[in-house]
């Protein structure tokens, strides 16, 4: 599953090429504000190889999206991530500032679950979304993940949502 489309967005399996537009991606403050904080380049080259090690280990990761013209738009994928001790496999979707509002993080969302669940036979998926970030929450709820629980990820308060094959 190394590319796959929806209707207006096209995701390619992570490589390295692709770094300078995560960078770009991860050095905007409004972008990363739920993500950690800004990543400096060097961080976002971790990050990386490890999202390109994820797909080499499990045959599934993250996928770097472009716009139906070509353009990069963001990143989503499923992976693994320990949660409360527990080894859970997430969806997660990033989209550039200017993308934002355009009902892209719905559609990716959908196109995700359907390829865990139904394509890769994934027990659950999880989001996993800062209690604040109602706008990723919503993404969630029209996605029928259902909320969980709350915890703490990171040092940071989270909502777990989860839905079910």
């Amino acid at each position: 599953m190394d590319h796959f489309s929806t209707a207006r967005l096209t995701a390619q399996r992570l490589r390295e090429d692709h770094l300078a537009d995560l960078v770009a991606l991860h050095l905007d403050p409004d972008v990363s504000r739920y993500l950690g904080g800004v990543r400096s380049a060097a961080v976002t080259k971790t990050y990386l190889a490890t999202n390109m090690a994820h797909w080499d280990q499990h045959g599934f990761g993250l996928w770097v999206l472009r716009t139906k013209d070509g353009a990069f738009a963001g990143r989503a994928g499923i992976r693994h991530i320990l949660v409360d001790g527990v080894d859970e496999v997430e969806i997660a979707y990033t989209f550039k500032r200017d993308l934002w509002g355009q009902g892209l993080a719905s559609e990716i969302a959908t196109a995700l679950t359907e390829i865990g669940l139904s394509q890769l036979k994934l027990p659950s998926l999880i989001g996993l979304v800062a209690v604040e970030h109602c706008a990723s929450r919503r993404v969630l709820e029209k996605a029928n993940y259902a909320l969980e629980k709350h915890t703490s990820h990171h040092g940071e308060d989270v909502v777990i949502y989860r839905i079910r094959r």
